[in-house]
């Protein structure tokens, strides 16, 4: 007998082959079964999809359909929410539902065979410990904090989604390890998400895991998901959640499309993450889609920050106002108490446990200095008392720009609107945006004058200026200072950031100089003194978001500090600016997120923009500025009539900030609307036009385009 299978299978962004295709089998396969399947003349990897309501099916020629070449029945179907989750994600984001779908498995699992998959579990089974759950002593918890203690007690007894909002220091982690203990010893099935923004935030955490739930359940009930591990690693790691074997994943974004039968729980930690977002093929939030799935599957999300985005800060407010999710709050640290971090007479409190914020003020500081005096002397201080402290610069690379004095060259990248960076360590001036590499010149190109200097600082420039200022101080056993750099450039090889932070935690190290790779996250035990080197960058942006995204990384740059009061208990938070009296210092420095908040959304409120308005922007991109723009604007006429009458705004097509890349130009295009329902009605609808300009002769030489519906960059 014959049976009409609808399959996804990736297809290419856009294609107009979006939805599943028709193939026939001998078999009748449940929806979510993997097959393999015939598409143009290669194999591919496809899910059974569940069948059209009649009337919804795409009519097609039984004679020209093609049979399914095996079905991977070794492997339990993906559960009914999980294609769910999956159908939502394609729809919101516009996108195909093949796309998501086969982009959302782990790559290896793509090309196996039946009988190679088979094989696989063959192996994995006979490599998993008979006992799913050894005999062993599980790792006493610490003792919980009244707030701690309340704060579980809330998420045991409420439905949530919520939102823990807790001070740097608090013992979101404890919470996180408390609530998933408790789940785990209530229900014997149970498994969990624990999400992560950055990768390199997920090895301190899984072992805090292991530690904790190994000797219960196993170090194999415990497994990673991120794009930095080996294939046959994430496979191993899906498998084993697909199976149930494995209880809790910790991952990064990709992990929120995990197949985990069982979900109880999701815990989405420093929610407040750009990074949670795509920003490649499907542009979806892993924080939004990590809150619907909750709701899909019936378990409780948990989204924890000290610094929540605005959009969940809103969402959180209370249920009389329209708030979806429960705030809880957490503001004093583990050893601290409940008292604010300033007193009314606006001086620091060190009850609060919380470091004091200091202004340096650089217009009264000598000219051109990067560090001013007092911090230095500062940073002398903490290390004749064998303390550390933390440089922060958001910036890698020895300089921003090499620049000729005489005829004003600059090391301009030849195919991007860019500047190469000077990185000095190996001589080269690197492109950060298309990877473009060379050897710094003798001379300027343009003049021959052989005087070419470096223009702004990165953090390569100051590791060298730092070691120069300190090169007189020794440590209290008389050896000179140890200083480590921590950024992508020195973090490239596998086991160099592990190896690096392994040093930080054991003390081999005295000042730390990075990026924001280790302003957020870190648990860093010994670290007393935090500088921003140059905190005014994002001040005065034209993007909307910069000073949530500045207030957010300068706070979670100071929860480094102090963490361990038997330390020291005067622990502190430099800030160098040129602009002492703005607001979002004042706020920082009283440790004050709500009252930030608070100014932030108002502003937002009365200029109509996110949250209380919902944004997407189209992206385009071409040889030319002109066939970008071009192509945008013709969609936007098409556009027009539909948009007026559902209320959405189509904003002119405008180059993007960083206008070509790789020789490619960019442009844009903004659309939004007071209704998150109406702008996603008009997206549906819009899709077919995008399609048609594209065959047009406005797509002539357009190279891609693409929508982002929440875009967190404009």
């Amino acid at each position: 007998m014959t049976h009409w299978l609808s399959v996804l299978v990736q297809t290419p962004a856009h294609s107009q082959v979006a939805g599943p295709l028709s193939y026939r089998s001998e078999l009748a396969l449940a929806a979510g079964t993997l097959v393999r399947v015939p598409f143009g003349k290669r194999e591919t990897l496809g899910v059974v999809w569940d069948t059209p309501a009649d009337g919804e099916a795409a009519p097609f020629d039984a004679d020209k359909t093609r049979p399914i070449t095996a079905a991977l029945d070794s492997l339990s179907p993906l559960t009914d929410t999980w294609r769910q989750l999956v159908g939502f994600a394609a729809g919101y984001y516009q996108r195909s539902l093949g796309e998501v779908a086969l982009a959302a498995l782990p790559p290896q699992l793509r090309e196996l065979s039946a009988e190679q998959l088979a094989r696989r579990l063959k192996r994995q089974a006979k490599a998993a410990p008979a006992s799913p759950a050894p005999a062993g002593q599980a790792i006493a918890p610490l003792t919980l904090t009244p707030e701690q203690a309340s704060v579980i007690s809330q998420i045991e007894t409420q439905a949530g989604p919520f939102l823990l909002f807790g001070a740097t220091g608090s013992g979101k982690t404890e919470v996180y390890l408390r609530c998933v203990q408790q789940l785990l010893e209530r229900d014997p099935q149970a498994q969990v998400l624990v999400m992560v923004p950055e990768i390199n935030l997920t090895p301190q955490l899984e072992a805090r895991f292991i530690e904790r739930f190994g000797p219960v359940y196993g170090e194999q009930a415990v497994v990673s998901l991120h794009s930095g591990m080996t294939n046959p690693q994430r496979l191993a790691s899906w498998l084993a959640a697909h199976s149930g074997a494995a209880r809790i994943v910790l991952g990064t974004r990709m992990a929120v499309f995990a197949s985990l039968p069982q979900l109880k729980l999701i815990v989405v930690d420093e929610e407040h993450d750009p990074s949670y977002k795509q920003q490649e093929g499907a542009r979806y939030s892993a924080r939004d889609l990590a809150v619907y799935r909750g709701k899909l599957e019936g378990a409780k999300v948990i989204l924890g920050s000290a610094t929540p985005s605005l959009e969940s800060w809103h969402h959180s407010r209370p249920a009389s106002e329209g708030g979806r999710y429960l705030r809880l709050h957490m503001p004093s640290r583990v050893g601290g108490n409940s008292e604010p971090a300033v007193t009314a007479d606006g001086r620091h409190n060190p009850a609060s446990g919380l470091p004091l914020v200091r202004r340096v003020d650089m217009n009264h500081q000598p000219k051109h200095a990067v560090f001013s005096p007092p911090l230095v002397e500062a940073i002398k201080v903490r290390i004749a008392r064998g303390e550390q402290s933390m440089m922060f610069l958001n910036r890698r690379g020895y300089a921003p720009v090499l620049h000729c004095t005489d005829c004003d060259w600059k090391s301009e990248c030849p195919y991007c609107s860019a500047f190469r960076v000077f990185h000095k360590i190996d001589r080269t001036l690197r492109c950060h945006h298309c990877g473009f590499t060379e050897r710094v010149p003798r001379a300027c190109p343009a003049c021959g004058n052989p005087d070419i200097r470096p223009m702004g600082r990165g953090t390569e420039r100051l590791e060298e200026h730092l070691a120069e200022l300190l090169d007189d101080v020794r440590r209290p056993d008389g050896q000179a200072v140890r200083i480590v750099r921590i950024d992508a450039d020195t973090t490239k090889h596998k086991g160099e950031l592990e190896s690096q932070l392994a040093q930080v935690h054991a003390g081999d190290v005295d000042v730390l100089v990075g990026t924001q790779m280790i302003a957020k996250g870190h648990d860093f035990r010994r670290i007393t003194l935090v500088a921003a080197v140059n905190a005014d960058s994002a001040l005065f942006s034209s993007d909307f978001r910069a000073p949530e995204r500045l207030f957010s990384l300068l706070m979670q740059a100071a929860g480094r500090a102090g963490r361990d009061t038997g330390v020291s208990s005067d622990s502190e938070m430099w800030v160098q600016t040129f602009h002492p009296t703005h607001p979002l210092f004042d706020a920082l420095k009283r440790h004050d997120y709500p009252a930030f908040a608070a100014g932030e959304l108002k502003e937002r409120e009365q200029a109509g923009l996110p949250p209380f308005s919902f944004q997407a922007l189209v992206r385009a991109e071409a040889r030319s500025q002109e066939t970008a723009q071009g192509f945008l604007q013709a969609a936007s006429a098409s556009g027009t009539e539909a948009a007026a009458a559902l209320g959405v705004t189509l904003y002119p097509a405008v180059p993007m900030s960083v206008q070509r890349v790789a020789n490619v130009e960019r442009a844009q295009m903004l659309i939004e609307s007071p209704s998150r329902a109406a702008l996603q009605r008009f997206l549906a609808g819009w899709h077919e036009v995008l399609h048609e300009v594209r065959q047009g002769p406005e797509g002539k030489g357009l190279i891609r385009w693409a929508v982002d519906v929440d875009p967190l960059t404009i």
